[in-house]
Order: structure tokens, then C-alpha cells, then sequence
């Protein structure tokens, strides 16, 4: 998507969600695009590209919106300027928008859990573009049920000795810093996960394999053989890390749904121009009501789940509230419908559709990952139905 990158049209901004220093922030994004420096990323190297980016997004100061400066308070990050950082950047190109949300889930844990020491030495590298981040979680047999990772770190004297392997990791095998999640069993099952603080260079560190996937991203899986790491480097208490890793993706989670929303408002856009330049029966696609009842649709679905987006992001950032079911539903709704969008998007194009650089077609391939990670569509709709059934049993009188 880089050879043709787009500042996103924007007629939501006047939304009660948004507040002016918002709409600076998106005047800023806006002014990154234009500059040309999403124009030479370079898809079939995205190990170099993904460095290229992150160096170019700190030095816009972009960064500063997802990795808080050392003395800040993690808590304190504004879900809405991520979601308009991510939904631009996901209009413009597929790997900034990648790039950009590593940078902050991969050094959130620590901002939230390090020692001084700890972050004053991370979070500026973070937050200039200087080091890429990553967040080691995932495992073979621990995607969506985390309580079963077999990772485990064990205390040895001042120092913690980790064994284990961590898999689907984004940035994996180019991060500078991972901020890893191991057991130290201090108590069952979630309760007795810790998080550490992992460099590429500790002994016993290794990237044990590369992941090609259908939309290219630097991901891996890691391998810990007797990986020694000063004790120092824990964050937060003994077997916190599971709540760590959790309030790192509360912050994070409604920033997925923008990714997609980003994704869904380029396919709607690439394919109303197309629909009004294809000349067919006599006039244009987009002459015929077919075409128009989809375009009807595909508008009204993204706006509504734009709605839940924005909604999920102020109510954390305005309200102070839990936003885990409005998180879920900003997650299920905007994947799937950005998923329904583009595959629309692409039948409209015909040929050209599936043809391979086409915009739509490298949409296709960037959409497919997010109904998957941090929480595929089936795993929210269990969180929906279950935090609709705590709220409505509270309200039963006894």
C-alpha cells in the first residue's frame, strides 16, 4: 500500500468523542502522510522497512501518543488519540500502522510495571523510533487461553533463569526489547505468570524461526534455553504479569477495531472510485442500484462500528471505566465488518481485484490477522456475552 499512500477523509471528527487537541494530533498524522514517508516502505523487506517507519514516526513525534515518557503515568494514555493514529495509519499503509502499535503494546507493560531504573532506560529509545519493541506472550499451546503457557522462569540467587518458547510474536527477531511473560508459579494458572524485561543479546536468547504470513510482518518464535536475566528486570510483583499483560491490552484493544476501520474506509474509498470510472452497460458501475445498496451498507456498518470504536476509547479515557465488553464489541464489530467491506471492495474490481499489488488485494491479506490477534472474533463474543450477562444479573433484585 506505501506507493500510493492516502490521508484519510475525515467527517467524524465533529463527534462529541474528540476533543481540539485531537484534531492537531490528526492534522499531524495527516501532514506525516503527505510527506512522503510512507512512500518508499518497501513490502518485501519488512525488517528494514518496519525500522524505516518506526524511525520516521519518532521523529514526527508521533510515537509520543502510544509510549508514555519515563515519569508519566502509564494509565494516563489517551485510547483516542491511538485509535486515530492507528485508523490513519492503517488508511496509508498496512506496515505503519503495524509499526506504530508495536512500539506501544511492546513497551506498555513496562511503562506500567518497571522500576525507574527500567524505564528510564527503555521508553525513551521506545518512544524516539531509536528501538523496536515487541511483546512476547503468545505460546504453541497459549494463544487465546494464556493460563496455559508453559514458559517458566525460575529464581536463581539475584538472578531470573527462563526456559521456553514464545511464538506469533510481532517484531519477533528484529526487537531491540520484549517485554516477556513467563511462569514463575507463585499460584495457578493466570495468577502465577510474571513479566520480564528480555534483550536479544541475553545468553540464551534466540530467534528459533521466522513466520512468513499472507500480509508481510516481522513475526517469530523465540527460543529461551537457560536464558539468564538480572532479577531487576521484573516488572511489577511476582506472578503480576498476567494483570499486567491485561491492562497493556485494555489500553490497546479498541486500537485493533481502529486498525480495521482504517482498513474498511480505504477499500470503501478505492471502490467508489473505481465503481465511478468503470464504464459498463452503458454508463458507470456505480450508476447501477446494486452497487448503490452496497455502498449504502458498507458506509452505514462502518460508521456504526466506528460508533462502538470511539465509544469504548472515551468511555476509558472520559469516563474512567472498565471498557472490557465495549472493547470486545469494537473488536468484533469493525474486524468483521472492515472483513465483509473489502471483500465487497474486491468484487467490485473484478479481475483487477485479485490481482496481486493491487490496493485491494493487499487489504484482503491485511484485514484477515485482525479478526485473529489479541482475541479472535469468537473469543470477544464470549467476553460480550458474558460481561452482558454480569451487568444484567446485577440488576436482578434478591
Amino acid at each position: 500500500m506505501s506507493s500510493s499512500a492516502k490521508v484519510i477523509p475525515r467527517d467524524w471528527l465533529d463527534w462529541p468523542f474528540f476533543e481540539p487537541r485531537h484534531r492537531a494530533l490528526c492534522e499531524s498524522l495527516d501532514r506525516f502522510v503527505m510527506s512522503g514517508s510512507l512512500d518508499e516502505v518497501d513490502h518485501s523487506d519488512v525488517d528494514a522497512s518496519c525500522r524505516k517507519i518506526v524511525r520516521a514516526l519518532g521523529a514526527a513525534g508521533l510515537l509520543d501518543s502510544a509510549v508514555v515518557a519515563p515519569d508519566a503515568d502509564a494509565a494516563a494514555i489517551d485510547s483516542r488519540a491511538i485509535c486515530l493514529s492507528r485508523e490513519t495509519l492503517a488508511y496509508a499503509d498496512g506496515l505503519a500502522d503495524f509499526a506504530f502499535a508495536m512500539q506501544g503494546l511492546g513497551s506498555g507493560a513496562i511503562a506500567l510495571g518497571g522500576s525507574p531504573a527500567l524505564r528510564a532506560h527503555v521508553l525513551p529509545k521506545v518512544r524516539a523510533g531509536e528501538w523496536l519493541a515487541a511483546f512476547a506472550l503468545s505460546e504453541k499451546d497459549a494463544g487465546s487461553d494464556v493460563a496455559a503457557m508453559a514458559c517458566a522462569a525460575r529464581l536463581d540467587g539475584d538472578d531470573y533463569v527462563i526456559d521456553g518458547e514464545k511464538t506469533w510474536i510481532s517484531n519477533g527477531g528484529i526487537a531491540d526489547v520484549y517485554t516477556l511473560f513467563a511462569r514463575t508459579g507463585e499460584a495457578p494458572g493466570a495468577r502465577g505468570i510474571s513479566a520480564f524485561v528480555v534483550y536479544p543479546d541475553d545468553p540464551g536468547f534466540s530467534v528459533a524461526e521466522r513466520i512468513e504470513v499472507i500480509a508481510p510482518h516481522p513475526l517469530a518464535t523465540l527460543r529461551l534455553r537457560n536464558c539468564r536475566i538480572p532479577a531487576s528486570r521484573r516488572l511489577g510483583a511476582p506472578g503480576g504479569g498476567f494483570k499486567l499483560a491485561m491492562q497493556t491490552l485494555d489500553i490497546f484493544r479498541a486500537s485493533v477495531a481502529a486498525a480495521a476501520l482504517g482498513f474498511g474506509r480505504r477499500a470503501l474509498d478505492e471502490a467508489q472510485a473505481h465503481a465511478q470510472t468503470r464504464r459498463m452497460f452503458g454508463g458507470t458501475l456505480s450508476d447501477l442500484q446494486m452497487t448503490q445498496a452496497a455502498f449504502g451498507e458498507m458506509a452505514t456498518d462502518t460508521d456504526a462500528a466506528a460508533l462502538l470504536t470511539y465509544r469504548a476509547a472515551w468511555r476509558r479515557d472520559v469516563q474512567k471505566l472498565p471498557t472490557t465488553r465495549e472493547a470486545a464489541m469494537a473488536k468484533l464489530a469493525a474486524t468483521e465488518t472492515a472483513q465483509r467491506v473489502i471483500d465487497r471492495a474486491v468484487q467490485m474490481f473484478g479481475g483487477r481485484g485479485v490481482r496481486k499489488g493491487e490496493i485491494v488485494e493487499s487489504l484482503y491479506r491485511e484485514i484477515r490477522a485482525l479478526r485473529i490477534y489479541e482475541g479472535a472474533t469468537e473469543v470477544q463474543k464470549l467476553i460480550v456475552a458474558r460481561e452482558f450477562q454480569k451487568a444484567r444479573a446485577g440488576l436482578v433484585r434478591t
